[in-house]
């Protein structure tokens, strides 16, 4: 993935919920076209973040094993503007997650300030598709390094309030 919309978790609760954030810098390449002179985050990028900080909720349910990729978008409502300098702050609750799709629902904040309601399903992609396509979707190993960065395995707990073990997890 070459854009990451989120730059940690904050919270991450197996199967229940999270929170990302992600600071919006005015050294990002979007807001110099989104607009000249008065530079704003787009909102299909907000979306966006959250899809990346549901999608890896959803994921790890499935053990970071399976393919998990947006199927829709639902229900998006937008509030305010997101400013160079403010910071987003990405809630997301598992609403369900099932054998072969998830749906999650989510809030961006910048501060207190509601910027976004979301709603989004999830598809899980299993091996037929790696299969009919002839190669592997993504690589593990960049999926773990994403983890890394994004701090999952240094405060994501499951259900039972226990740290997530990297070695728990098929990464290689």
């Amino acid at each position: 993935m070459r854009w990451f919309w989120i730059d940690r978790f904050t919270e991450f609760v197996s199967g229940s919920h999270a929170v990302a954030c992600k600071g919006v810098s005015l050294a990002e390449d979007h807001l110099h076209d989104h607009f000249v002179g008065y530079p704003l985050m787009p909102n299909s990028l907000v979306t966006e973040g959250i899809a990346q900080a549901g999608g890896l909720l959803v994921s790890e349910h499935y053990k970071f094993a399976e393919l998990v990729v947006l199927a829709k978008l639902a229900k998006a409502k937008f509030h305010s503007r997101v400013r160079p300098g403010e910071t987003l702050t990405y809630r997301v609750n598992a609403d369900w997650i099932r054998a072969d799709s998830a749906q999650v629902t989510a809030t961006a904040h910048v501060g207190e300030r509601l910027h976004a309601e979301v709603q989004l399903m999830y598809a899980r992609l299993g091996e037929e598709i790696e299969a009919k396509i002839g190669a592997a979707l993504f690589k593990p190993t960049d999926l773990r390094h994403w983890l890394n960065l994004v701090r999952v395995f240094e405060i994501g707990v499951d259900g039972e309030g226990n740290r997530l073990k990297r070695e728990n997890y098929p990464l290689n």
